[in-house]
């Protein structure tokens, strides 16, 4: 089978934007938060955890300890407790603590709005800077390539082989061929399709609205 050009594989991306656009309009973030504090804890919990899941914890979570300040001065076994029932929990509340105590010591208390400054923080890298810039401040810099995303980006062949345990370099893959002004919804919109018809066993084929154009389809 001859290699895809970038521009047929943009032809074939920009169409899958507009599809799920068409589908789904725009998605709100699916983990409760109110200022990107508790954004950037909730999608660090999130890793390998369903977000019903951390949306059940979160709420006790923020009433202990609310503020970045509040959270730098919790106990590891403390916090552990209430975030208990997460996958990696151990792991999690340590960065919890060392995140927000990162946030006090080195920015005023302010989740910096700065993918560079980000990815310093314990426990973040560049999908959970992507999800905070874009949902906590409105900044986009590229696209959050959870599991989701990552299956999509590959079953829809955008994205080569060898990337498809990659998910950074899946993400740059798909900054190539997008359009910037599609890098926006492509996280939540392709979430959307994942849960409810491209699952990672059982893919819905017969139903999905992008089958005619998914050179993985059934």
């Amino acid at each position: 089978m001859p290699r895809e050009s970038n521009a047929v594989k943009r032809e074939r991306a920009i169409e899958v934007c507009k599809r799920l656009n068409d589908r789904y309009g725009p998605v709100e973030c699916f983990l409760d938060h109110e200022n990107p504090f508790r954004l950037v804890i909730a999608v660090l919990l999130s890793a390998q955890t369903t977000d019903a899941q951390v949306n059940k914890v979160t709420p006790e979570l923020f009433r202990r300890w609310p503020t970045p300040e509040a959270m730098a001065s919790a106990t590891y076994e403390e916090l552990s407790g209430v975030i208990r029932s997460l996958g990696f929990y151990k792991t999690k509340a340590k960065h919890c603590i060392e995140c927000a105590q990162m946030i006090v010591a080195d920015y005023d208390g302010v989740v910096p709005a700065d993918m560079k400054e980000l990815v310093k923080l314990p426990g973040v890298g560049r999908k959970t800077a992507n999800i905070v810039l874009n949902v906590g401040y409105g900044i986009v810099e590229g696209i959050a390539v959870d599991t989701h995303v990552n299956r999509i980006a590959h079953r829809l062949a955008l994205s080569p082989k060898t990337h498809e345990k990659e998910p950074l370099k899946t993400e740059q893959d798909l900054l190539k061929i997008l359009p910037r002004e599609y890098w926006n919804d492509v996280n939540h919109q392709w979430i959307m399709l994942g849960r409810e018809i491209c699952d990672a066993r059982k893919p819905l084929c017969g139903e999905c609205p992008l089958a005619d154009i998914c050179p993985s389809a059934r």
